[in-house]
């Protein structure tokens, strides 16, 4: 097999570089081997090794120990990364590393570093409040599960929201009851009853105190957080935040973020001048006036909220999720302020970080050119459907030849599927999301549900199982051309 050797820097006395096995199956090689000769790599030499299977997506680790063993000086072996099994039992048996390599297979420049990948995101410098704005309406039981699934989602806070002239008789045993729980709590309310009560009962934090009760402080240990006296009054903020100095207490200061057209150029303003003023404050920054008062996906604004935050070094937020397209706030809130502290401590942009947030669309959705594709399609000499999607639209295809839409309407006529209900209905699933991939610009993968990063909870695959042959036509139809 002929061996490319790119590596051009290798000296007299230099290691030599890493050499690096691809194993594929017989449709991918090609392209696989037009993204390694444009990837160029000075740092390794590399092998393509065509194992006897049409789809390189159902390679399993069980076929490559029967079909490959590895030649003198092999480092490393990438396997597509579909591959289901256990590659470190493989590696055992053969005496070689295995790695899974990306799902697609014009990835790769990626896999290999050509864009930011392995970011450590487990780190962040901003507390999120997750507030239960419905709290009066909740049992404690109740209210207790919220907590557990905002906590669940990053919250480090639940904050307990009291509705104006709305009774909150169990607001007591709520804030216990959360404190039982391994919960830290904060009380939101500008109702001195409510305020002393849940200080009392044991609160870590009240929202909102201003200068003219400021007093609450006095009679309870719960860390205040001030806000100003009249909206975009700075200094009335700062009376209060002097006041809680000469008590030598801890505090937040939060000037108040104003929902959009209602001030919230110059909101933005004061949180900066805020911090300008005070470069040890504790500021926390509420962004449910924003993402709750905005109808637009909150991903993005939220992504937007947390880089003014962590840009600003502020403390923390206050979110909510009562509109139905908040749904997710607290989990898009956790994802932003991990990917943006990651950002300032790179001094980069918040770029090739993390998919968490790109919910709808996708930076790179459609790795396959229409070329490609039918390149793909003329080497397909069985009778299985294999749909992919690029910009022209979606493309299906099998032994029988191609069909290019962008509506499934147009190509259900074309498939000769009409007399296999379960066939059809399948080819029905995968062409809509098909089309979904198409329209919104998201990334298709045959067989697999779509992305939708943090909006959606999509549990783990497991690639250590290996994907059995159905016995049924439908089964076998099914198959999809992968790397």
């Amino acid at each position: 097999m002929a061996r490319p050797v790119l590596y051009t820097g290798a000296v007299s006395g230099a290691a030599m570089p890493e050499h690096i096995v691809f194993l594929t199956g017989k449709l991918a090689e090609r392209s696989l081997r037009g993204v390694l000769e444009e990837l160029a790599p000075q740092e390794f030499t590399y092998d393509v090794v065509r194992l006897p299977i049409n789809v390189a997506g159902l390679i399993t680790a069980d076929f490559i120990g029967r079909h490959f063993a590895p030649s003198e000086g092999t480092h490393r072996v990438i396997v597509p990364g579909r591959c289901r099994g256990d590659l470190d039992a493989l590696g055992r048996a053969v005496g070689a590393s295995f790695e899974r390599g990306p799902d697609e297979l014009h990835d790769l420049p990626e896999h290999f570093g050509r864009q930011r990948k392995g970011v450590d995101l487990s780190a962040h410098d901003v507390q999120i409040f997750a507030e239960i704005v419905e709290a009066p309406s909740l049992s404690v039981e109740q209210i207790v599960a919220r907590a557990h699934a905002y906590r669940d989602d990053g919250a480090d806070v639940i904050d307990l929201g009291c509705l104006p002239d709305t009774p909150f008789p169990h607001l007591a045993d709520s804030v216990r009851a959360l404190r039982q729980a391994g919960f830290r709590v904060s009380v939101d309310s500008l109702e001195r009853d409510d305020l002393l009560t849940g200080g009392r009962a044991g609160a870590d934090y009240l929202l909102s105190l201003k200068a003219e009760t400021i007093d609450i402080a006095d009679e309870v240990e719960s860390t205040p957080v001030l806000i100003p006296s009249e909206p975009g009054d700075l200094d009335s903020l700062r009376r209060a935040i002097d006041s809680m100095r000469r008590r030598d207490r801890p505090f937040l200061a939060d000037p108040i973020l104003e929902p959009i057209q209602f001030g919230f150029a110059r909101s933005l303003l004061r949180y900066q001048a805020l911090r300008d003023a005070e470069p040890e404050a504790q500021i926390l920054m509420g962004t449910g006036n924003v993402t709750e008062l905005t109808d637009a996906d909150t991903s993005g604004t939220t992504a937007v909220l947390l880089g003014v935050a962590v840009e600003l070094r502020l403390n923390a937020i206050l979110t909510t999720q009562v509109s139905p397209h908040c749904r997710r706030a607290v989990r898009e809130a956790d994802w932003a302020r991990r990917m943006m502290f990651a950002a300032r401590q790179s001094q980069s942009l918040p770029r090739d970080l993390t998919d968490a947030l790109l919910t709808v669309h996708e930076r790179r959705p459609f790795p396959y050119s229409s070329e490609e594709i039918v390149q793909l399609a003329a080497e397909v000499r069985d009778p299985n459907f294999r749909i992919q999607v690029c910009e022209r639209g979606v493309h299906i295809f099998n032994r029988n030849g191609l069909s290019v839409a962008t509506d499934p309407y147009e190509l259900f006529a074309r498939l000769d599927v009409e007399e296999d209900g379960a066939h059809a209905f399948y080819l029905g699933v995968e062409l809509a999301r098909a089309q979904i991939a198409w329209q919104l610009g998201k990334r298709y993968a045959q067989d697999e549900e779509l992305g939708w990063g943090c909006a959606y909870e999509r549990p783990p695959e497991d690639r250590m199982v290996q994907r059995a042959p159905g016995p049924t036509l439908t089964a076998r139809r099914k198959r999809t051309a992968r790397r």
